[in-house]
């Protein structure tokens, strides 16, 4: 081994050994610096308007600018929703607890309704027992109020920490968004690969971001929105919590808002409320169901979303292992999972076509062999 690959190699070991080592002080704030960066990332288009008006010469104007149109249009309505959302959790929880609201009750009421060939059919499925259905059901609703109810306890213990990660989240992203021009080639530079390579991979990755964020948070938001709005009107208690339930439930396909509205529907259909139930399950099809239909092609485009049994997969994958963070790291995962598989095949024929230039590079530079010692 020459002394130039021994150093070299040992300066790898060096950079492996910093970079393990300042990713772990970053760990505590990763999801801050996520957040931060997929921010600056939708929003670069308004900081790049911003500083053409400025004349290209301000960029920490333009970042400030932006940062106060994010703070205005992202950060202060997501504060007040969980501000609300917190307080209609407790009410929910204290309805639970006292009885005024099971599930288990429902349940019976829509079963009772029904007729008795379907009794039988409910029977031969193993659901006909109703005492113990409904018993799971009120111990089910019990134990997942608990929950809400420790989150949200969690979450006001925690307001420290919280307000810590927040500021942290917005001065990232005043600097990324002032030094974007200088960040985003540099790290291009750092990514061992052809630049016709890196432009696709880069590409790919902004294009998923922006499509799960603008796209899909913006359709499960109104279809929360409309579905919180439609429960509202109809009386339900809890509609905002059943709004925010709908939205989150929107970012998995092929599932959705229908989830939460339809068995709605279903027990307002039984028990003879038959204008509220036509009511809901018209305006869950036409309006609620559409929704991801008229709005995704103009959001997030046909040609850059993900399959749908991709984005499901890794979406629940993603939640399951990152948290709420997921529903974004989880496609976003995915999508360059699939980008390098289709840059596999152009990197292995570029290394084959590598070879075979060193190879006859080689047979014209060797010498022939006439005999002459």
């Amino acid at each position: 081994m020459n002394t130039t690959t021994l150093h070299f190699r040992s300066f790898l070991l060096l950079l492996t050994a910093v970079s393990f080592a300042f990713l772990s002080i970053l760990l505590p704030f990763y999801a801050a610096i996520f957040w931060g960066s997929v921010l600056a990332l939708i929003f670069s288009p308004l900081h790049r308007r911003l500083l053409r008006l400025l004349g290209g010469q301000r960029p920490g104007l333009a970042a400030f600018l932006t940062l106060l149109c994010i703070t205005l249009i992202v950060i202060l309505p997501l504060l007040f929703i969980a501000g609300a959302l917190a307080n209609e959790v407790a009410g929910l929880y204290t309805r639970i607890n006292t009885g005024q609201l099971n599930l288990g009750q429902y349940y019976e009421q829509i079963v009772a309704a029904l007729p008795p060939w379907v009794h039988g059919w409910l029977n031969s499925f193993g659901v006909g027992d109703l005492l113990s259905i409904r018993e799971k059901l009120s111990t089910g609703a019990l134990q997942g109020s608990q929950f809400l109810a420790k989150q949200a306890v969690s979450i006001g213990q925690n307001t420290f920490q919280f307000v810590v990660g927040l500021g942290v989240m917005l001065y990232l992203l005043f600097f990324l968004l002032r030094d974007s021009t200088e960040m985003i080639p540099t790290l291009k530079r750092l990514i061992p690969l052809q630049d016709e390579h890196r432009h696709k991979l880069f590409q790919k990755l902004a294009t998923v971001v922006r499509a799960t964020v603008k796209g899909n948070i913006m359709i499960a938001a109104t279809q929360g929105l409309l579905g919180g709005l439609m429960f509202a009107f109809l009386g339900i208690q809890g509609a905002l919590f059943w709004g925010v339930l709908m939205a989150f439930l929107s970012l998995l396909p092929a599932i959705g808002a229908s989830l939460i509205w339809a068995p709605v529907a279903v027990y307002f259909l039984v028990t003879g409320a038959w204008w509220q139930g036509i009511t809901l399950t018209l305006f869950g099809v036409l309006v609620i169901g559409l929704i991801d239909n008229l709005l995704r092609p103009i959001l997030v485009g046909k040609d850059t979303k993900l399959p749908d049994y991709v984005v499901l997969i890794s979406t629940l994958g993603g939640l399951s292992v990152f948290g709420l963070n997921g529903f974004v790291i989880g496609p976003l995962f995915a999508a360059l999972f699939m980008s390098c598989w289709d840059l596999f095949p152009d990197a292995v024929a570029m290394i084959q076509n590598a070879r075979r230039q060193d190879d006859a590079l080689d047979s014209a530079t060797e010498k022939p062999d006439n005999g002459n010692p």
